[in-house]
């Protein structure tokens, strides 16, 4: 089987429904992103044990941003197309987040200043994906989703990327040297 087949070569690619369009079509674009905030969700989750609750958490995350892209790449005209939770961002995948952002939060001592990323490893993975998934927001945001969830669930994917985030820094305590 060919990975590759050509048709991009002229700077267009295909929507998942309506056609194809330019490669810096703004839709292209937050998939993109979108694409780029998985993988390292996927970095992070690399650091989970396999079948604990971050590494079930990040695995839903990651399935929930394919149904948010297949949204992204159905062209406006097609989106009576759309199957709720399947190519369609819902309203429980959004409420989803949010249980498990309360629930972290409820563990977490947290400060009232800003965190410095890089606390730990597992943490700063989190931080980076939190980063892109907020610049996706920003680039869902212009574009004209009618009646899409896809901005709200990114917000809240940013909110719980930095609460998970802070929750793998009090899993790791910082190491202070001794001074001397």
């Amino acid at each position: 089987m060919k990975i590759y087949t050509r048709h991009g070569d002229d700077g267009t690619t295909s929507l998942r429904v309506g056609g194809r369009v330019r490669k810096d079509d703004q839709a292209i674009d937050l998939v993109g992103v979108v694409d780029e905030a998985q993988a390292f969700l996927g970095l992070a989750r690399s650091s989970a044990v396999r079948g604990e609750w971050l590494d079930e958490t990040l695995t839903k995350i990651e399935r929930d941003l394919w149904v948010l892209m297949a949204e992204v790449t159905t062209k406006s005209s097609a989106r009576d197309q759309l199957e709720p939770g399947t190519t369609a961002v819902t309203p429980a995948m959004i409420e989803a987040l949010e249980v498990e952002i309360d629930r972290v939060t409820a563990t977490l001592d947290l400060s009232p200043n800003f965190a410095v990323p890089g606390e730990s490893r597992e943490a700063a993975e989190l931080d980076v994906a939190r980063t892109i998934v907020r610049r996706a927001e920003r680039i869902a945001v212009g574009l004209d989703l009618d009646d899409s969830l896809v901005a709200m669930y990114l917000n809240r994917l940013s909110d719980l990327c930095w609460t998970l985030a802070r929750s793998q820094e009090s899993a790791h305590p910082v190491q202070r040297r001794a001074r001397g």
